[in-house]
């Protein structure tokens, strides 16, 4: 399994098949567009750009995919978190129908770059299951069918004994399994979409951290410690790892953390378990998630920091879960553990927001950064061309802090540190 030269930030940072690397900008430079952030959102956006004809410079702190799109679960589900009508609630009937539609086509339009491209990144097209954790969850479940259905949408409600026998488990209540989702290795997708943004003629420069913006002469100056470039627009792709580099943006969000175990890969007499590869995630306040990966690694997570490393409280809580989810597997060896960041929003809605003039940025996907992340940069692309707002993937909304940022985001940390306690008593 290839390694990179730094500590790998994930089992995708390991195990991703694509490996283009790119090299730190090198003097000043000029293009139509500056996009700062080489993850999903940022190559989305370059890729997009570039059929429009218009050029492109992306500027990564790190490397390509080293924010959430190299360390979350892989799982390309359709939708955001909230059942279609309340996301019509939320963002308004006819703005909320086209993100809907948007999303829900999403995972196909995905899958659709990555054939085009040859993006390698160990697909497989089985859809997701929405697990219930309690006879509640099924409710939670039922309701979100019959809104699916009514749509049109590839979903089945799968009863206790049917959703025993995709999982595995005997532990759930039932499922969702929708049909148009599915899992990749988001690290190999993160890579694969920046290959294929420079294949289309952006530039990409990894190890440059932007460090000042300023608005000069009706252009863009992007400051960074080995050059300056020069753009008429400007797109922050940067999302739960934003920064300082322009006031209030990080404090638009709370952020949670994700960690996941990975072990080694499971011999054959275990592939019961998630037999067809969908990806899992269930109903529970505190989420529990489980997939497989192409190699037949189990990989397990929920909410909150890796505690301990790879040998303290959550590796006590990820082995104790196997037990708990999947008893016949017996005692597992862990090969790799890592956490990442969720921008999180009250309403659980992402937001796109015209920061200045010619200063785009989308955020807050909420824990589904794949499908958003590619669309929502799409959109920020057809805008740009057409200089058109409309062309956005949902209506612009005001910067402004999410209200107890700081308290919410330590209660939510508090919490999630008792729950696991509370699971390896």
């Amino acid at each position: 399994m290839p390694k990179p030269a730094r500590d790998a930030i994930s089992l995708w940072d390991m195990s991703a098949p694509e490996t283009a690397s790119y090299k730190p900008l090198d003097g000043d430079a000029t293009a139509d567009v500056a996009i700062v952030g080489g993850g999903y959102t940022g190559c989305s956006t370059a890729l997009h750009l570039a059929r429009h004809c218009i050029s492109s410079i992306i500027l990564e702190a790190e490397d390509v995919g080293f924010g959430g799109s190299g360390r979350n679960a892989g799982l390309l589900n359709a939708g955001l978190w909230l059942p279609p009508e309340q996301v019509l609630e939320i963002v308004g009937k006819e703005a909320g129908q086209r993100l809907v539609e948007l999303l829900g086509a999403g995972p196909q339009y995905v899958f659709s770059l990555i054939e085009k491209y040859q993006i390698r990144c160990e697909t497989t097209r089985n859809g997701t299951i929405h697990a219930a954790h309690a006879p509640s969850g099924f409710a939670d479940l039922t309701n979100r069918y019959n809104q699916w259905k009514k749509l049109g949408a590839p979903v089945e409600l799968l009863n206790r004994r049917q959703a025993e026998d995709k999982i595995g488990s005997s532990a759930f209540h039932g499922g969702l399994l929708d049909r148009r989702a599915g899992t990749i290795n988001p690290m190999g997708y993160a890579k694969g979409l920046a290959r294929a943004a420079v294949s289309e003629g952006s530039r990409l420069h990894t190890g440059t951290r932007v460090t000042k913006l300023d608005r000069v002469d009706g252009k863009w100056r992007v400051t960074t410690p080995t050059g300056i470039v020069t753009a008429d627009y400007v797109v922050l792709g940067t999302n739960a790892y934003s920064d300082e580099l322009w006031p209030g943006l990080n404090r638009a969000f709370t952020p949670i953390h994700y960690f996941q175990f990975a072990s080694e890969p499971l011999t054959g007499d275990d592939d019961r378990i998630l037999k067809e590869r969908q990806g899992l995630w269930d109903t529970g306040a505190v989420m529990f998630s489980a997939r497989r990966d192409a190699h037949g690694r189990l990989i397990v997570g929920s909410m909150g920091k890796l505690i301990g490393g790879e040998t303290g409280l959550s590796r006590t809580w990820a082995s104790k879960a196997v037990r708990q989810y999947f008893p016949e597997l017996g005692p597992v060896n862990w090969e790799k553990a890592w956490h990442g960041r969720i921008a999180f929003t009250k309403d659980h809605v992402p937001r796109v927001h015209k920061l200045a003039e010619n200063l785009y940025t989308a955020i807050a996907y909420n824990g589904r950064g794949i499908s958003p992340g590619t669309v929502f940069g799409a959109s920020i692309a057809d805008a740009i061309a057409g200089k058109d707002d409309t062309k956005l993937a949902m209506p612009l909304s005001n910067l402004s802090p999410e209200a107890f940022r700081a308290l919410r985001e330590a209660g939510y940390e508090l919490s999630f540190k008792a729950w696991r306690l509370l699971k390896t008593l």
